[in-house]
């Protein structure tokens, strides 16, 4: 550890710490999840509604249609059909005030006086928020409750089916005829939105707020933000404010403010390396990740055009053959193989160089191997998809085959199983050449923290194996954050870190004493807040209000380093004048450098305007989501995969000139279309929700009416300009990269 003793000690506390509160409150997850009835039983008659088995069943006809593709649960999912969980909710305590309401005053529910429905809404609420689950797990609902259940069940049933008078309600939220054509499972579909909806309506045992912190807003049963829920988020406030300052006093008093005198070398130095046969073999990673980012466009482009014509593709029938939740699924799975294809490229060249220049025995095979085991996978997960949505796939092998509905952890189990495997061959591939080099002699800390963001890449993408297809989806957003939040925007965070500052420092444009000062410092950072902040995304999946706390207090600390990445991106862009042969990366550097822009506003700014509990209360499942999800997932690790692409590119093709004109429309391009998607549709449109959200309820702000105003379709049209620019810029870069391939030959 040397003169790094106390970063080390302080990265290592933060992890024990961090980790053990995740853990911790990984258990609370588990015993207080939201409980799945034995039964569903009418009170007065006895009759059993629906048992667990048949909510369990449910869950995976949902899981089959695409789950999290086509609307959401819990506010998790796509954004143009409904929540399943705010829709199904209202719309049932609507139909059972209607029959009280009948009852009482012969008159329905709209039909009655102000003085009527504060009485309706006031029993209305105490029969839905009372919780009458008993000791053996059974749950009893009166006879109105059960026909209003049964009423709003038809309806889902017509809409996942063919019903005729639903047809433009179907265009609307995107959803093809006969979505799950099977009648028997769309009886047991319904089930499991029932479940859903019990859980966010009913309370807590011990407590006044519901499962889901009284999430969605829903005014007739005063589900709104509990106190807990403004406490926190104004703690979250104060802690942001308090870190910044306290960031910024560290900066001032503690750190290093001395010049760094390195003298960068006349030469390249990673050009004096002879390149290794696995390095020659990573022409064919470049251009599989262009290609998947190629496809991802396409497919983003056609469900953006899906939110104005929810059925057709400029007047073609697509959805018979490819309806939206397909390609939205495609949209986001090619984003997490085309970005992590990005980083294993950027793995798999600098291995050699930290080996010496040398590759293990075999390396170059193992690389090839791996290359044709993302093939597959990436064909197998896609074409089970494809069989899923399309119905063709035996309800008994979706989930293990065709899709598990759950956003970015769409594929088949198996094929999951497949990808972490690939993963963790890339982590053995890695360690034989990561092991040489710490035999040989020299500073080895910087070195010590690749190899452990290495070692975290490889192993913990397999959380994402460790919930089940029943499982309670209380439980598997657990884990599945695990893998989109830490996994991606944790330890892909402090690899990108490391890489960086260990490929600067070997070009000698940096003194590795900096360098590991800084990447330690910053991944000090990164985990203090990322590690637990991973609980921000569970406040309304039935985790309970500690949860919520620690989510809200961390994630608040996430922002902190990212308010001082402009001082990062001036440090990245300075690295050109360091030496002449510096302008040969000018353009890896112009990507790194957009990596800061976007990681201050896509997951600074966007990302804490919705990370605070009483805001994403509000917000949760609009397109202010999209707008962080947009800005954060391909502003940062988009632009830093295609980055490192570009970078291992000019040394493997060392021949190759960038083309600086197609590169710089590229890069603006890709830069404006970004920033145009956000502002001209996705933000104002999310903010215009937020607005009906606070003002009506989620399930008015995510409704057919609402969204298909002219004034929404008319945003969601304009957008077409700035992804068109979008589209120009990314098929510029991939018209680069596959040149650089393809027309240089690699050296013998």
């Amino acid at each position: 550890m040397g003169n790094y003793k106390k970063l080390w000690f302080w990265l290592i506390g933060i992890l024990i710490v961090t980790f053990s509160i995740l853990g911790y409150f990984g258990a609370d997850v588990y015993r207080n999840a939201p409980p799945i009835p034995a039964q569903v039983k009418v009170e007065a008659t006895g009759e059993v509604l629906m048992t667990r088995e048949d909510i369990l069943q449910g869950q995976s006809a949902w899981q089959s249609t695409g789950g999290m593709q086509n609307g959401s649960i819990f506010g998790h999912g796509a954004y143009q059909a409904p929540d399943w969980t705010a829709d199904w909710l209202h719309r049932e305590l609507v139909t059972w005030m209607n029959l009280l309401s009948q009852e009482r005053f012969g008159v329905s529910y709209e039909q009655a006086n102000e003085e009527q429905k504060a009485i309706l809404e006031a029993a209305a609420k105490k029969e839905y928020r009372t919780n009458t689950i008993d000791a053996n797990e059974v749950v009893t609902i009166s006879a109105r409750r059960a026909q209003a259940m049964k009423m709003t069940g038809e309806y889902y049933k017509g809409l996942y089916g063919d019903e005729p008078s639903l047809n433009s309600t179907r265009e609307s939220f995107a959803m093809k005829t006969n979505t799950l054509a099977d009648p028997a499972r769309r009886d047991k579909l319904v089930n499991f939105f029932f479940w859903s909806t019990w859980v966010a309506a009913t309370e807590r045992p011990g407590s006044d707020v519901t499962y889901t912190n009284n999430w969605p807003p829903e005014s007739i049963i005063d589900n709104v933000p509990s106190a807990e829920n403004v406490i926190w988020s104004i703690i979250s406030v104060i802690l942001l404010i308090a870190g910044v300052g306290l960031l910024v006093w560290g900066w001032a008093f503690l750190s290093n403010h001395a010049e760094d005198e390195t003298q960068a070398p006349k030469m390249d130095p990673i050009t004096t390396f002879k390149l290794t046969p696995s390095q020659k073999a990573l022409g064919k990673y470049a251009f599989l990740t262009v290609a998947l980012f190629g496809f991802q466009m396409l497919m983003g482009g056609a469900v953006a055009h899906y939110t104005v014509e929810g059925q057709t593709f400029y007047g073609i029938e697509l959805s018979k053959w490819f309806p939206y939740s397909l390609l939205r699924t495609w949209h986001l799975q090619s984003a997490v193989l085309w970005i992590a294809a990005g980083f294993l490229t950027a793995g798999l060249f600098l291995a050699p160089i930290v080996n010496g220049g040398k590759d293990p025995k075999g390396q170059a095979l193992g690389v090839n191997v791996l290359f044709l085991a993302l093939l597959v996978v990436t064909v197998g997960a896609f074409v089970g998809n494809y069989l899923a949505i399309a119905g063709q796939m035996p309800a008994e092998l979706n989930f293990m085959l065709g899709h598990q509905g759950y956003e970015y952890l769409d594929l088949g189990r198996v094929w999951q199983f497949a990808l972490f495997l690939g993963i963790a061959f890339w982590l053995f591939l890695m360690a034989r050449c990561l092991v040489g080099a710490f035999k040989q002699g020299g500073d080895k800390n910087l070195l010590a923290l690749f190899t452990a963001s290495v070692v975290a890449i490889g192993l913990f993408y397999g959380s994402g194996l460790f919930y089940g297809e029943h499982s309670n989806i209380a439980v598997m957003e657990y884990w599945r954050w695990w893998v989109v939040h830490l996994w991606v925007e944790g330890f892909f965070e402090v690899f990108a870190t490391a890489a960086l500052a260990f490929i600067f420092s070997s070009m000698g444009l940096v003194s590795l004493r900096m360098a590991t000062t800084a990447s330690l410092a910053s991944a000090c950072l990164f985990m203090l807040g990322g590690v637990p902040g991973t609980f921000h995304h569970l406040y309304f999946t039935g985790a309970t209000t500690p949860v919520m706390a620690v989510g809200a207090s961390f994630s608040a600390l996430e922002v902190v380093p990212l308010v001082v990445l402009g001082y990062e991106a001036f440090e990245n862009w300075s690295l050109r004048n360091r030496a002449p042969w510096m302008a040969n990366l000018r353009w890896p550097l112009m990507f790194f450098v957009a990596v800061a822009f976007w990681n201050m506003l896509g997951a600074g700014v966007f990302g804490f305007m919705i990370n605070t509990p009483v805001a994403l209360f509000y917000l949760q499942g609009l397109n202010t989501t999209a707008v962080h999800a947009h800005a954060a997932l391909f502003g940062v690790y988009g632009f830093l995969a295609l980055g490192f692409v570009l970078l291992v590119l000019r040394y493997i093709r060392p021949t190759m000139q960038f083309s600086d004109g197609l590169m710089k429309a590229s890069f603006w391009a890709l830069n404006l279309g970004l920033l145009g998607m956000i502002a001209t549709s996705l933000l104002p449109i999310g903010l215009y929700q937020f607005h009906e959200s606070v003002s009506v309820g989620m399930w008015s702000a995510r409704g057919e009416a609402f969204l298909q105003q002219d004034f929404l379709e008319n945003l969601r049209w304009i957008r077409t300009i700035s992804d068109v620019i979008f589209l120009v810029g990314g098929f510029g870069v991939a018209l680069q990269v596959c040149k650089g391939v393809f027309l240089n030959r690699a050296p013998k």
